[in-house]
Protein backbone atom coordinates (compact mmCIF):
# COMPACT_ATOMS: atom_id res chain seq x y z
CA UNK A 1 0.00 0.00 0.00
CA UNK A 2 1.11 3.46 -0.65
CA UNK A 3 2.90 5.57 2.32
CA UNK A 4 0.33 7.30 4.66
CA UNK A 5 1.39 11.15 5.20
CA UNK A 6 0.83 12.33 8.78
CA UNK A 7 0.80 16.07 8.87
CA UNK A 8 0.89 17.33 12.65
CA UNK A 9 0.29 20.93 14.01
CA UNK A 10 -1.72 23.35 15.94
CA UNK A 11 -3.97 24.42 12.70
CA UNK A 12 -4.65 27.12 15.41
CA UNK A 13 -6.27 27.87 12.33
CA UNK A 14 -6.32 25.58 9.76
CA UNK A 15 -5.71 27.77 6.28
CA UNK A 16 -5.50 27.23 2.39
CA UNK A 17 -1.55 27.03 2.83
CA UNK A 18 -1.79 23.92 5.39
CA UNK A 19 -4.42 22.22 3.01
CA UNK A 20 -2.60 23.13 -0.47
CA UNK A 21 0.55 21.85 0.77
CA UNK A 22 -1.39 18.30 2.26
CA UNK A 23 -2.88 18.37 -1.55
CA UNK A 24 0.12 18.46 -3.55
CA UNK A 25 1.82 16.18 -1.34
CA UNK A 26 -0.89 13.28 -1.72
CA UNK A 27 -0.66 13.46 -5.23
CA UNK A 28 3.47 14.75 -6.11
CA UNK A 29 4.38 11.73 -3.69
CA UNK A 30 1.94 9.26 -4.59
CA UNK A 31 0.91 8.71 -0.90
CA UNK A 32 -2.31 6.46 0.10
CA UNK A 33 -3.44 9.17 2.64
CA UNK A 34 -2.33 12.68 4.89
CA UNK A 35 -3.75 12.49 8.36
CA UNK A 36 -4.13 15.82 9.80
CA UNK A 37 -3.66 15.68 13.45
CA UNK A 38 -4.41 18.58 15.44
CA UNK A 39 -1.89 19.05 18.46
CA UNK A 40 -3.57 18.76 21.41
CA UNK A 41 -0.43 20.32 23.90
CA UNK A 42 2.40 21.63 21.79
CA UNK A 43 5.72 20.85 23.06
CA UNK A 44 7.46 23.79 21.74
CA UNK A 45 4.85 25.98 21.62
CA UNK A 46 2.60 28.60 23.59
CA UNK A 47 -0.77 27.00 24.24
CA UNK A 48 -3.12 27.62 21.03
CA UNK A 49 -5.43 30.07 21.30
CA UNK A 50 -7.83 27.98 20.20
CA UNK A 51 -9.13 24.70 22.61
CA UNK A 52 -7.98 21.49 20.95
CA UNK A 53 -12.09 20.27 20.11
CA UNK A 54 -12.53 23.62 18.36
CA UNK A 55 -9.32 23.12 16.39
CA UNK A 56 -10.59 19.74 15.63
CA UNK A 57 -13.75 20.66 14.20
CA UNK A 58 -11.77 23.26 11.96
CA UNK A 59 -9.72 20.35 10.73
CA UNK A 60 -12.69 18.38 10.25
CA UNK A 61 -14.44 20.97 8.32
CA UNK A 62 -11.11 21.66 6.21
CA UNK A 63 -10.75 18.38 4.54
CA UNK A 64 -14.20 16.98 4.42
CA UNK A 65 -14.96 15.79 0.98
CA UNK A 66 -11.35 15.68 -0.09
CA UNK A 67 -9.98 12.38 -0.95
CA UNK A 68 -7.16 11.24 0.46
CA UNK A 69 -7.39 13.86 3.63
CA UNK A 70 -7.97 11.69 7.32
CA UNK A 71 -8.70 13.73 10.43
CA UNK A 72 -6.53 12.09 13.34
CA UNK A 73 -7.27 13.00 16.72
CA UNK A 74 -5.16 10.85 18.87
CA UNK A 75 -2.28 13.39 20.11
CA UNK A 76 -5.69 15.41 21.53
CA UNK A 77 -6.68 12.47 23.11
CA UNK A 78 -3.62 11.23 24.35
CA UNK A 79 -2.77 13.08 28.05
CA UNK A 80 0.58 15.17 28.20
CA UNK A 81 3.12 16.92 25.70
CA UNK A 82 1.71 16.05 22.12
CA UNK A 83 5.16 14.60 20.70
CA UNK A 84 5.85 13.31 17.24
CA UNK A 85 7.75 10.34 17.89
CA UNK A 86 4.89 9.04 20.11
CA UNK A 87 2.04 9.61 17.52
CA UNK A 88 5.09 7.91 15.22
CA UNK A 89 5.61 4.76 17.57
CA UNK A 90 1.87 4.36 18.10
CA UNK A 91 1.34 4.44 14.14
CA UNK A 92 3.82 1.93 13.22
CA UNK A 93 2.50 -0.56 15.74
CA UNK A 94 -0.70 -0.11 13.82
CA UNK A 95 1.10 0.18 10.36
CA UNK A 96 3.91 -2.38 11.01
CA UNK A 97 4.51 -3.09 7.40
CA UNK A 98 3.57 0.65 5.71
CA UNK A 99 5.70 3.31 5.02
CA UNK A 100 5.22 6.52 7.53
CA UNK A 101 5.95 9.86 5.85
CA UNK A 102 6.20 12.90 8.84
CA UNK A 103 5.32 15.98 7.14
CA UNK A 104 7.26 18.70 8.19
CA UNK A 105 7.75 22.54 7.13
CA UNK A 106 11.27 24.37 6.37
CA UNK A 107 11.48 25.84 9.54
CA UNK A 108 10.28 22.76 11.64
CA UNK A 109 12.98 20.72 10.09
CA UNK A 110 15.65 23.20 10.55
CA UNK A 111 14.36 22.96 14.34
CA UNK A 112 14.72 19.13 14.73
CA UNK A 113 17.70 18.23 16.61
CA UNK A 114 15.37 20.79 19.51
CA UNK A 115 12.81 17.57 19.20
CA UNK A 116 11.75 15.28 21.77
CA UNK A 117 14.05 12.18 20.72
CA UNK A 118 14.30 12.98 17.76
CA UNK A 119 16.77 10.89 16.44
CA UNK A 120 14.51 8.32 16.92
CA UNK A 121 12.01 9.72 14.42
CA UNK A 122 13.79 8.49 11.06
CA UNK A 123 13.99 4.76 13.21
CA UNK A 124 9.64 5.08 12.42
CA UNK A 125 9.13 7.17 9.66
CA UNK A 126 10.57 9.28 6.66
CA UNK A 127 10.39 13.15 6.82
CA UNK A 128 9.05 14.88 4.26
CA UNK A 129 10.35 18.66 4.33
CA UNK A 130 7.43 21.00 2.39
CA UNK A 131 9.80 23.71 1.09
CA UNK A 132 9.19 27.06 0.31
CA UNK A 133 11.31 30.36 -0.65
CA UNK A 134 13.50 31.96 1.85
CA UNK A 135 14.63 28.65 3.33
CA UNK A 136 17.70 26.56 2.52
CA UNK A 137 18.35 23.14 3.36
CA UNK A 138 21.20 22.84 6.01
CA UNK A 139 24.60 22.26 4.91
CA UNK A 140 26.59 21.41 8.11
CA UNK A 141 26.01 20.57 11.40
CA UNK A 142 24.03 17.53 12.54
CA UNK A 143 21.06 18.44 9.97
CA UNK A 144 23.64 18.28 7.61
CA UNK A 145 25.29 14.99 8.24
CA UNK A 146 21.56 13.49 8.09
CA UNK A 147 21.32 14.71 4.71
CA UNK A 148 24.28 13.70 3.25
CA UNK A 149 23.52 10.12 5.05
CA UNK A 150 19.65 10.19 4.63
CA UNK A 151 18.53 12.32 1.63
CA UNK A 152 16.80 11.46 -1.27
CA UNK A 153 15.76 13.02 -4.45
CA UNK A 154 13.82 9.91 -5.28
CA UNK A 155 9.94 9.11 -4.92
CA UNK A 156 10.64 5.44 -5.05
CA UNK A 157 12.70 5.78 -1.67
CA UNK A 158 9.44 6.86 0.19
CA UNK A 159 7.93 3.74 -1.13
CA UNK A 160 10.22 0.89 -0.97
CA UNK A 161 10.92 1.33 2.31
CA UNK A 162 9.12 1.93 5.60
CA UNK A 163 11.44 5.07 7.17
CA UNK A 164 14.82 6.83 7.49
CA UNK A 165 15.04 8.73 4.44
CA UNK A 166 14.40 12.77 4.00
CA UNK A 167 12.72 14.05 1.09
CA UNK A 168 12.50 17.63 0.47
CA UNK A 169 9.52 18.64 -1.16
CA UNK A 170 8.83 22.31 -3.25
CA UNK A 171 5.20 23.57 -2.82
CA UNK A 172 3.18 26.25 -4.05
CA UNK A 173 4.43 29.12 -1.76
CA UNK A 174 1.05 30.89 0.03
CA UNK A 175 1.44 33.40 2.15
CA UNK A 176 -0.99 32.48 4.63
CA UNK A 177 0.07 32.56 8.34
CA UNK A 178 -2.23 31.06 11.53
CA UNK A 179 -0.71 34.14 13.52
CA UNK A 180 -1.65 36.43 10.84
CA UNK A 181 -4.96 35.25 10.63
CA UNK A 182 -5.81 35.08 14.05
CA UNK A 183 -4.27 38.89 14.03
CA UNK A 184 -6.72 39.86 11.22
CA UNK A 185 -9.70 38.28 12.96
CA UNK A 186 -8.82 39.78 15.82
CA UNK A 187 -8.84 43.43 14.22
CA UNK A 188 -12.04 43.02 12.65
CA UNK A 189 -10.91 41.96 9.34
CA UNK A 190 -12.73 39.17 7.30
CA UNK A 191 -10.41 35.86 6.49
CA UNK A 192 -12.53 35.34 3.16
CA UNK A 193 -10.62 33.20 0.25
CA UNK A 194 -7.25 32.94 2.80
CA UNK A 195 -9.53 29.36 4.46
CA UNK A 196 -12.71 27.45 3.32
CA UNK A 197 -15.80 28.58 4.10
CA UNK A 198 -16.93 25.87 7.07
CA UNK A 199 -13.63 27.38 9.08
CA UNK A 200 -14.47 30.90 8.91
CA UNK A 201 -17.96 30.12 9.74
CA UNK A 202 -16.73 28.16 13.04
CA UNK A 203 -14.35 31.44 13.98
CA UNK A 204 -17.24 33.61 13.32
CA UNK A 205 -19.69 31.67 15.53
CA UNK A 206 -17.25 30.58 18.62
CA UNK A 207 -15.35 34.16 18.75
CA UNK A 208 -12.23 32.45 19.35
CA UNK A 209 -9.26 34.59 18.08
CA UNK A 210 -11.66 38.29 19.12
CA UNK A 211 -9.11 38.71 21.85
CA UNK A 212 -6.00 37.24 20.42
CA UNK A 213 -2.64 39.52 20.76
CA UNK A 214 -0.31 37.94 19.20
Amino acid sequence: MNPIGVFGGTFDPIHYGHLRTGFELLQGLRLGEVRFMPCGQPPHRVTPLADAELRLAMVKAATEGQHGFIVDDREIRRDGPSYSVDTLIQLRAEYAHRSLCLIVGMDAFLSLPKWYQWREILQLAHVVVAHRPGWSAPGLGPLGELLVDRGTGRVGDLHESRSGRIYIQAVTPLEISSTGLRKLVSAGGDPRFLMPDLVRRIIESSNCYVNDEG
